[in-house]
């Protein structure tokens, strides 16, 4: 399942300012909280923030937990959230 970063990133690198974090600090602390312990690159990190050509607008679920987990903040305030299913059957 993919996520897709709200308003271009901007949500998510006002965060990571209010934290005091720049892309490597993130990324280190994304291998911190994740109990595989292998994160997110500094490299996705900067792809997701980047309000340039380079900027990507989603990502996988697990790397926005990790993100928003990584910041401290609620994961729909940096990304939005899939619609709710009307799907009656169990996968």
């Amino acid at each position: 399942m993919l996520l897709h970063r709200l308003d271009h990133g901007r949500p998510l690198r006002r965060a990571m300012e209010a934290a005091g974090l720049t892309g490597p600090d993130l990324a280190k602390r994304t291998r911190e909280v994740d109990p595989e312990g292998r994160g997110v690159s500094p490299a996705v990190v900067g792809f997701l923030t980047s309000t340039g050509r380079s900027g990507r607008d989603r990502c996988r679920i697990r790397t926005a937990w990790l993100i928003a987990t990584g910041v401290n903040a609620p994961l729909q305030e940096l990304f939005s959230m899939p619609p709710a299913s009307t799907s009656t059957d169990e996968r």
